[in-house]
């Protein structure tokens, strides 16, 4: 008989399931154990969180310098554009919207604020650097690392690129769901897990419209460089949209967008240099969603923000998400440094980014990697009128 295999969001939906339904019923003292874990993990989180960043942008910077010329830098820098686009177009959707929807004030701290619900104990463990120092020093080894000939470091960070993959797949992820169910657990027991999962889904909602509206924009910009139709040329990407939600992954999804932006009259060789490199580049459908899911939880929390700061917080956002592709929760998980250091996020808030973020990963995954079809496009038709 076939082993069910549950994936990584259906056991965060089980454990936001079993979180509010123990939490009306279950004992202070069986909460506590809950709450008492969740700050063993936290204080792990915050430690491992520079190391993610380190571990993960530093090579993929690397990588990415290796290929030099026009051609890669028109690209980066279109992914880019888009990205940062999509982010911002995200952010004034929600300041616009959210405001109305979302009831002010619902601070996620008073979930722990209750004596009742304090931890037995706590393990302190401090960070090796802060956010910010990882990130330049991320960048620092990234750029360093693409102009060096010599290969011996390059291999030194490439193997702790791979044990920090090791330590996201092998212990932060399969203990995500324990660590969201005690965050539900807790929410349910001092009342606040209805009004909190409102917004789930109204945000749910938001997002998905943004993303498709972004989808249709990039193909009409697309359309109209190539001279056709926006919407044949973007019905002609559905296959990898749609493999995209099966799979979850860029990378997986690769075939699939390589076949279906050669059917829109993409050459072979622009279409094998572009769609590779978008995949790990050109993440608009992730940025938007962690934009929204940030502001919403700022708004009913009552944390002040403004255009500057989130202006600020995208640009860092399309930089560091290079990091993200190939990694589950690879884009939630890289975008944690800058969630806690740009817009203040505590523990609690990082742990309902994370079940928010895996709620939509799938949609976040096609809109990533059909627009890298119009990109594509872009970049084809570009190529063709320098030669």
């Amino acid at each position: 008989m076939k082993k069910l295999k549950i994936g990584l969001l259906g056991k965060i939906l089980i454990a936001i399931i079993l979180g509010i339904g123990l939490g009306l019923i279950a004992p202070s003292w069986m909460v506590r154990i809950f709450i008492t874990l969740n700050a063993i993990f936290s204080q792990f989180l915050g430690f491992a969180i520079p190391l993610i960043i380190v571990g993960l942008v530093a090579p993929a910077i690397s990588d990415i310098g290796k290929t030099a010329g026009k051609m890669l830098l028109v690209t980066v820098g279109i992914a880019y554009g888009s990205t940062v686009f999509a982010g911002l177009a995200s952010y004034l959707t929600g300041a616009a919207l959210f405001p109305e929807m979302i009831q002010s004030g619902t601070a996620l701290q008073e979930v722990a604020a209750v004596e009742e619900l304090s931890p037995y104990f706590t393990v302190t463990i401090p960070p090796l650097m802060n956010v910010m120092t990882a990130l330049v020093l991320a960048f620092t080894l990234g750029l360093g690392l693409a102009a060096l000939d010599r290969q011996t470091l390059k291999d030194a960070i490439h193997d702790f690129e791979q044990v920090i993959i090791k330590t996201i797949k092998s212990a932060i992820i399969p203990l995500l769901p324990l660590y969201i169910f005690g965050i539900f657990l807790n929410m349910t027991f001092v009342g606040q897990v209805f009004s909190i999962l409102t917004v789930f889904i109204k945000i749910i909602g938001i997002i998905f419209l943004i993303h498709i509206a972004i989808l249709i924009l990039q193909f009409t910009i697309a359309g109209g460089f190539v001279r056709k139709n926006p919407f044949k040329l973007l019905w002609t990407m559905m296959p990898a949209y749609f493999t995209a939600l099966g799979t979850q992954s860029s990378a997986a999804t690769i075939p699939v967008t390589l076949e279906q932006t050669r059917k829109n009259g993409v050459s072979e060789d622009i279409a094998g240099f572009t769609v590779p490199l978008c995949s790990t580049i050109h993440m608009s459908g992730s940025t938007l969603k962690i934009v929204a899911c940030a502001l919403a939880l700022m708004i009913m929390q009552g944390m002040p923000y403004d255009f500057g700061m989130f202006f600020g917080f995208i640009c860092m956002l399309g930089i560091t998400m290079v990091a993200a592709p190939g990694v589950p929760g690879g884009a939630i998980m890289a975008s944690l440094g800058l969630l806690q250091s740009m817009l203040g996020f505590d523990a609690e808030a990082q742990a309902l980014m994370i079940a928010l973020y895996i709620a939509m990963d799938s949609f976040g995954t096609a809109c990533n990697v059909t627009g890298d079809g119009a990109i594509a496009l872009i970049i084809d038709k570009l190529m063709e009128q320098k030669q």
